[in-house]
């Protein structure tokens, strides 16, 4: 079994994430726990001992049952956010994916996955989601929304701090 790198003091919690930017026919794939608000780009912890590749093939195909190929680094996050009643402080890499196989999820619409994270499940809505709608819709980290679509010719730095 892996342990993700999630580390809790009595004061914080530090989160060692990846995350897989996948858009097919103008639309990007996102994830929010069922009956959340807010989406985030799919992805999850890296376990110890484990590439940032290894982590992104492994959670897609746990969560959503699909095949990916992990192309290059988009952005380097520096969140902070509340994790329950203790600060969080996350590094996240972002990459570009795309699948290997399109037979095993829809490529429109909403569907669902599961999460495992501390050794409970979650189930997760994944959704499509046009370049338009990115502008109404609850996206963390909001930089997400500035970078989406831009055409980077190196890997952009972000620092995001939720209040």
């Amino acid at each position: 079994m892996s342990k993700d790198i999630i580390f809790k003091t009595e004061e914080y919690v530090f989160s060692y994430r990846v995350a897989g930017l996948l858009v097919q026919n103008g639309k990007v794939l996102l994830q929010r726990p069922l009956g959340d608000t807010g989406y985030a780009i799919p992805g999850g912890h890296v376990a110890l001992g484990e590439t940032n590749e290894e982590t992104l093939i492994r959670e897609f195909k746990e969560e959503i049952n699909v095949d990916i190929k992990v192309d290059k680094l988009r952005w380097v996050g520096e969140i902070f956010f509340p994790w329950g009643d203790k600060p969080c402080h996350q590094i996240c890499l972002f990459y570009d994916v795309s699948l290997t196989d399109k037979t095993n999820i829809p490529l429109e619409g909403v569907f669902f996955g599961t999460e495992q994270l501390e050794g409970e499940s979650f189930k997760l809505e994944f959704s499509w989601v046009g370049t338009k709608a990115i502008k109404n819709i609850e996206l963390y980290p909001i930089e997400a929304k500035e970078y989406l679509y831009e055409e980077l010719d190196e890997v952009k730095h972000f620092v995001y701090k939720q209040d």
